[in-house]
């Protein structure tokens, strides 16, 4: 078992104009609440959270090897349900005697659950800082590319926060486009609402430009906040089961347990389930 809380540790950047929210997605995910006035983000703020990953917790990752049917199952899977007048069907039999019982083996029991580290990165938006912003691009295995969508314009300039992505981060980085301020896109008490980009247009760019999946998040609200950072670090554990990742390089964004302490002095919250309790506070979160 390891001596540290997590299995993995994986860098995560927040990346989008200023103004959309990404440092409010980062309290409400490392912290559990909303701050109504935050200022600008100066350069880079830093936070982290353990999250669990892969089976059990992720219970589509893992399925139950079938149990050997007896063989009184495997006639009625044959012929189907055997009726109440149907004659018995004679039991085979081997020199005379029946033949041995057969025992199904046990199920095996599921993995132990596997733990990541949640590395946040949270990058300031403003045309000023992006010189320095870009150089925290490097090593990051993952990207929270977010806009508001009461904002026409910060969902027209996430193209060019993807293509200045691409060009510095790995070609593996695991990128999800997020659309921040659900709660200002749903009707007021007037029928109303500020949208003014839709989920089929967030969709369609995210297919065509090769972007993991399109979700809608609320910071104030806390709606889809876990679920966007949760499926980042689900593909990234999933490319690590399939080696995609050099745990030993750390241009790579992912580490393994040997790299290090849980975090030093930094206290950290650990997600045990989707009501798990946000209390514990993220020193240097934001």
């Amino acid at each position: 078992m390891s001596s540290t809380p997590w299995d993995y540790i994986a860098k995560l950047v927040c990346i989008g104009d200023s103004g959309c929210g990404k440092s409010s997605l980062t309290i409400r995910l490392c912290e559990g609440r909303f701050v109504t006035h935050h200022d600008v983000t100066i350069g880079v703020e830093f936070g982290s959270r353990i999250v669990p990953v892969g089976p059990p917790h992720n219970t589509t990752a893992y399925i139950n090897p079938e149990s050997e049917s007896s063989p009184s199952t495997t006639a009625e899977a044959d012929g189907g349900s055997t009726p109440d007048d149907a004659p018995a069907k004679p039991q085979k039999k081997s020199n005379g005697l029946p033949q041995p019982r057969t025992i199904s083996p046990p199920a095996a029991p599921p993995p132990p659950q596997k733990h990541m580290k949640l590395s946040l990165w949270d990058t300031a938006g403003q045309e000023t800082y992006k010189s320095v912003t870009r150089s925290y691009f490097r090593g990051a295995s993952g990207a929270l590319l977010v806009f508001d969508l009461s904002r026409k314009q910060t969902f027209q300039h996430v193209t060019d926060w993807l293509n200045d992505l691409r060009q510095i981060a790995e070609p593996d980085i695991v990128v999800i486009l997020v659309g921040n301020k659900a709660d200002l896109a749903s009707p007021d008490a007037d029928g109303g609402n500020k949208r003014e980009v839709t989920h089929q247009e967030a969709s369609e760019w995210a297919r065509r430009n090769g972007v993991l999946e399109y979700v809608e998040t609320s910071a104030k609200s806390g709606e889809n906040v876990e679920n966007a950072f949760m499926r980042v670090a689900e593909r990234i554990y999933q490319n690590i089961q399939a080696g995609k990742y050099d745990l030993n390089d750390r241009r790579s964004g992912v580490k393994g347990p040997s790299a290090g302490g849980p975090g030093g002095n930094t206290r950290q919250v650990r997600l045990t389930g989707s009501d798990a309790s946000k209390n514990s506070v993220v020193g240097g979160c934001c």
